[in-house]
């Protein structure tokens, strides 16, 4: 496991060095895992080698979502004078990225022809 979170951390590392280096708009963990996809692809027995180590990762998944919890109760008061505003920001960004996405969908499904009556 040692081993396989090393990859890990190595290729976040590297994500984020370039990134940084080349002002890339792609944030380093992304790159990093973009990275460990070609490596999925170039070498054969990769997956099975960090496959138990990612399902450890993803069964503890929520206990990373802590420190934005104590984030957030960290500011509370920030919060609580200006929900209004941030309660505003969440619907809208939620409503236009819905809207985005359907529209992407739709975009996709007309320019690779796929058709609805097709699932039947």
């Amino acid at each position: 496991m040692l081993v396989s979170i090393a990859l890990f951390l190595l290729l976040q590392l590297v994500g984020e060095a370039l990134s940084f280096a080349f002002g890339l708009p792609i944030p380093g963990p992304v790159l990093g895992m973009i990275f460990l996809l070609i490596g999925f692809l170039i070498k054969d027995d990769l997956i099975e080698r960090v496959r138990l180590t990612a399902s450890v990762l993803l069964a503890h998944l929520a206990l990373l979502f802590v420190p934005a919890g104590v984030g957030i109760l960290r500011h509370v008061d920030r919060i609580s004078q200006e929900w209004l505003a941030i309660g505003a920001i969440l619907i809208i960004g939620t409503a236009i990225t819905m809207v985005v996405t359907a529209l992407a969908v739709q975009w996709s499904a007309k320019w690779l022809g796929v058709d609805d009556d097709d699932n039947d």
